[in-house]
Formats: C-alpha cells, structure tokens, sequence
C-alpha cells in the first residue's frame, strides 16, 4: 500500500505546483507557533531585583539617608532578599549602629526594568521572587505538561479525525485561551490557562508536522520538513523585537493571540489545508479521498480519466479485497495498536529515548552560557541561532549520508561534548573551551532532537503516525522540563544531572544501531508496513555466500510488485467474470421450461 500510495500521489501530480504551494505555506504557518511557544520564556522571565528599604528597621540617624549611603545601610551585599535589622535606639549617645540581624524584604522589591525589552512580567507582576521564586518553574513546568497532554490527545484524534481536524480545532481554540491568559487576574488562573494553551499548541504543531509530511514525496520530505522547522526558529527570532515594541507582558500575550486568531482564518478555508490524501487512502476512505486527488491533480494542472479515481484503482494494493464488489469501509486503528506491535514499538522507544535525551541534556550547555551579558539576550540568540545552524546541517547531510548514519554521529559528538564538560573541571578548562563545548553540545542536541522526530514520522505507519509521532514528542518534552525541574530545586543536584544525560547519550547511541534506514523510502501506511520496517544489517554479505536458487533469488530486480499492473489485472478480471454471468445468465434462461409448456423448453419454443 506505500508503494501505491506514492503511485497515486504522483499520478496527481507529484510534487508539482499545487503540493509546493500548499508545503510553503504550511511552512510558514510554522511561524506563529514558533513566537507563540517562545513568548513563554519572557512571560516568565526574572529581572534582578532587591528590597526596598524599609526606614522603621533603620535607626533615626540614617533614616533620612539616600543614595548609596541609604542601600549600604538597609541591605547585605549581594542579597535581593533580606534587609539589615538595627537594635533599638537607647537614650544616651552611641557609637555608629551596627545591623544585629536580617529580615525579610517588608516594603516590596524594586526591579531592574526594562528586562528583555519588557517593562512588566509574570514575576513583577505577582511579586514572584525570594520566598515565591518557585512559582515560577512551577507555572513553566504546568505548561510543559499542557504540551505533553496536547501531544497525546491531539495525536490521536489525529488518526481518528483527521490531520485537517487535529489542526484547525486547536488553533481555534487557542485564541480564547491566549486571551485568557493575557487577562488573568491571578496566579491559579494564569497557570491553568498556561497548561491548557500549552496543549492545544502541542496539537496544532503535531498535527501540521504530520500534514506537511505526507504531502511530500520522498525526495523532498526532508528539505520541507526542515523549512517548517528554519520558519519556527524564524518565529523565535522575532520574539525579542516584539516583545520591544510591546513593552507589556499582557501586550506581547495579545499580539501572539492575534497571529493566532489570523491564523485560524486562513487555514480555516478547506482549499489552504486540506486532508492529508495519504491518510485518506490509507483509512479506506473513498468519496473523501476522490475528492482530494481530484483536487491535487487541477491544483498540479493535470487531468487524470474517470477510471483513475475508481474503488479498484485507487485500493489496488489491498490484495483481499481488490476483488471485491463492494465498497471498502473506512477501518480506524488505536494508539493502544503501538503496544501489541514488535518492530513499530522497538522503533518508538529507540527515537522516544533519544528524542528525550537531545531535549533534556540542552539545559546543562546552556546553563553555561548564562554567565556572558547581556543576560537574557546573549544566550536567547545562541541558542536560537545553534538551531538554525543545527538543521542547516541536517539538511545537508541526511540525505546525502542517511538517517542512521548522522544521528549516529550526532549522538556521539554529544556524549563526547558531555563527558569532556564533566571531567574537565574548570581549573583545568578555559572559558574559551568550555564556550566551545557548551556550543557543540546545544548543535549537537538540536540535531538529535530533531532528527529523531523526523525519523519517527517516517518509520511510523500513517494509520497511528499521529498516535505514535505523539509519544515521541511526549517524551522529548518531558526531557525539556529538566529546565524548570532544575530551577525548581535552586540547581540542586545539577552534577548527578549531567551524569546521567551523558551515560544516556552514549547508551542511545548502541540503540541506533537498531533502527532502520528510511531515505529514499516510501512512507508506510498499513500497520503490516510499519512492522516490516527493520535495520538494514550491520554487515554486507559475502559474495560466495549468496543464495542463486531462483524461488529464493533476492535481487532487486526479481518479484518486484507493480500495483498498476496489478490493477489493471484486477479491472480486466472484474470485466471477464461480468461477461462470464451475463452469458450464463443468457443460457439459463433458453435452458428454463417454458411455464405454458412444461415438456418444452425455451429454445424449443422458439
């Protein structure tokens, strides 16, 4: 059936005028989303901080202070969070006060704005610092989970409902959401429109990844995924521009909703995104898909004859019921389907654990760029930037070397770049060099994250790609909450951290071994499909020991299947066997006894 679905795309046109138009503009679609899902960083974002000073802890003679000579007096050195607590004053002269304690900040904080090119965040407007600084992983944390659950529900009703369903819901839903979170009026309310916005973002972006996929032919599949992917970093990008021009969390929150709502009109019209016809196909779904090839092939400008759009044409690979004369039935499958699988769910663990390791190892390579000013932007741009140059490097690699190949070398640069952090202690290492290794860890951790993804959606079969492709990205995200985990807990534990994504990194790279190589293939549709999508082996074998009994001949050129043919075959046999009845019909009927002459015939009659 992959074959015959690549067959039919490409009898509508492959990927001609009308496919490239709608692959650019699902691609760019890919840049609200990317801004959207980036605002998040400078909604939470903390700008340095200290107490106001509070002149009933001071003594008379400084409270009339200003200045310097003010801060010196009320604050510690170096702390945004206490104040200098002074002995009552007694009655006779003293010498100069002396602080005989601290205390906790009792007049506020005053904050070093504008932070990031916003005025107001999150953190200034709830006070979210000192005592309350853990709300604000917390919020961060909510909303990664948002995302897992969007990934999850979403990519399963995309296998039941469709790609076109599974896209358009969320992004209309996401507009009342965006809204609600620009208007919350506290903090429960913020983080619960945070994690319900966070999952209908998971579904839009899923459900386009999976869309745009399928449009594509084999040759092109990697060049439009990696687009979609450069328009994201694109929408990152412009996030600190807008958030200049915004100045306001609750106005940068707005402008991101009303991309959003712009968004759900455009792709809302059926003829910018339509259903994925590989889906279609491959869920028997015969009207719809008529319909969508009918309009593929105008939109390529080619005219295909009745014949092409007929039940035995279009199933011609399903062996069983290609002879048959009814219709087929549109059959759906479950993501619980994955479980009782051996080689698809083999192929999810491999690139979900990968996938979870290039997300969750970032943190530990940015964690040393934090230290270079400006503070928020010298780090943003980096590592934006390492991603962009991360999937230019794909670009031009995967194709030419394969899949397996440069995820293998990718995984082991990043192992490498992580053991050589960890032993390599700072007195031995030079700021130089640890920058250095910092950047090839955050190119090396984007590219297996991203590959991964990409080799999922291809090894996965398109009745669960939804389902399955949800997983992985569950399990990428869940590596992404390292971030605000590790924060959480004040970087506690951040060494046993690094360890262990590095002993992971080197572990995954034995799996890989165990994947199979996709470029240049067809994408699988059955589940049998799927199942048969096993590593190529690690060794060519030995000419002498080939097998040259013709039954058992594996050269390609041999038992190679041709659905057109197939078909042709099917239409021709249909066609006899008509004829065939008709003419037995016919002589049954001279055959029959005449009722009016029950000795006699019908020929005799005659």
């Amino acid at each position: 059936m992959a074959a015959a679905g690549e067959r039919l795309l490409g009898a509508a046109g492959g990927f001609g005028r009308g496919r490239r138009r709608l692959a650019a503009a699902w691609g760019a679609a890919a840049l609200g989303l990317g801004l959207a899902v980036a605002a998040g960083l400078l909604l939470g974002a903390t700008p340095p901080h200290r107490c106001r000073p509070d002149p009933a802890l001071l003594p008379p003679a400084l409270r009339n202070a200003s200045g310097a000579l003010l801060l010196n007096a009320s604050r510690p050195p170096g702390s945004p969070c206490l104040l200098y607590r002074y002995p009552p004053a007694g009655g006779a002269p003293q010498p100069p006060p002396q602080p005989n304690g601290t205390v906790p900040c009792t007049q506020g904080w005053h904050y070093a704005l504008p932070d990031a090119g916003l005025r107001t965040t999150l953190v200034t407007q709830w006070d979210l610092v000192c005592s309350k600084r853990w709300l604000v992983p917390l919020e961060q944390t909510t909303h990664l989970l948002g995302w897992i659950l969007g990934f999850l529900g979403f990519g399963a009703a995309s296998d039941r409902f469709g790609r076109r369903v599974a896209f358009i819901w969320p992004l209309m839903l996401s507009v009342p959401l965006g809204a609600g979170v620009a208007l919350a009026v506290n903090y429960v309310m913020l983080a619960l429109l945070r994690l319900l916005f966070g999952a209908v973002l998971a579904g839009a972006f899923l459900s386009l990844y999976v869309a745009r996929l399928e449009l594509c032919d084999p040759p092109h599949r990697l060049i439009v995924t990696m687009g979609g992917s450069f328009c994201w970093v694109c929408g990152e990008l412009l996030l600190p521009g807008l958030a200049v021009a915004c100045r306001e969390w609750r106005i940068l929150q707005g402008a991101v909703t009303v991309g959003l709502a712009m968004q759900a009109l455009c792709w809302g019209c059926p003829s910018l995104f339509p259903e994925s016809a590989r889906w279609l196909l491959a869920t028997h779904q015969l009207e719809k898909s008529q319909r969508i090839l009918r309009s593929l092939a105008e939109s390529n400008g080619v005219r295909l004859e009745e014949d092409f759009y007929t039940p035995e044409h279009l199933f011609a690979g399903e062996e069983p019921e290609g002879l048959s004369e009814e219709l087929p039935q549109p059959q759906f499958h479950s993501s619980c389907e994955i479980f009782c699988t051996r080689v698809i769910w083999k192929n999810c663990v491999i690139l979900g654990f990968t996938a979870f390791i290039g997300s969750g190892i970032r943190h530990c390579f940015v964690r040393n760029l934090t230290s270079y000013p400006p503070p928020f932007y010298f780090p943003y741009f980096l590592v934006t930037g390492g991603e962009a140059v991360a999937l230019l490097f794909l670009c031009l690699t995967v194709d030419h070397f394969g899949r397996r190949p440069v995820l293998l070398l990718s995984t082991i640069l990043l192992g490498v770049s992580s053991l050589l952090l960890l032993a390599l202690t700072p007195p031995y290492l030079m700021s130089w060099l640890v920058l250095t290794l910092s950047l090839v860890g955050i190119l090396t951790s984007e590219a297996v994250a991203a590959l991964s993804i990409f080799l999922a959606s291809e090894v996965l079969p398109t009745v669960i790609r939804g389902a399955g492709l949800g997983l992985i990205l569950a399990a990428s995200t869940v590596g992404s909450a390292a971030t605000p985990i590790m924060d959480l807990h004040n970087s506690h534990s951040f060494f046993l951290h690094h360890v262990v994504f590095a002993s992971f990194a080197i572990l995954s790279a034995l799996s890989i071994m165990l994947l199979p190589e996709t470029s240049g293939r067809p994408l699988p549709d059955s589940m049998r499909e799927g199942e048969s999508q096993r590593r190529p082996p690690l060794f060519r074998p030995r000419r002498g020991r080939k097998d040259h009994v013709p039954l058992l001949s594996s050269r390609s050129g041999d038992g190679v299947y041709d659905s057109a043919s197939y078909a042709q075959l099917i239409t021709a046999t249909k066609k006899m066997l008509g004829a065939h009845r008709d003419c037995d019909s016919q002589l049954r009927m001279k055959l029959l006894p005449d009722p009016r002459h029950p000795n006699s015939t019908a020929g005799e009659m005659q």
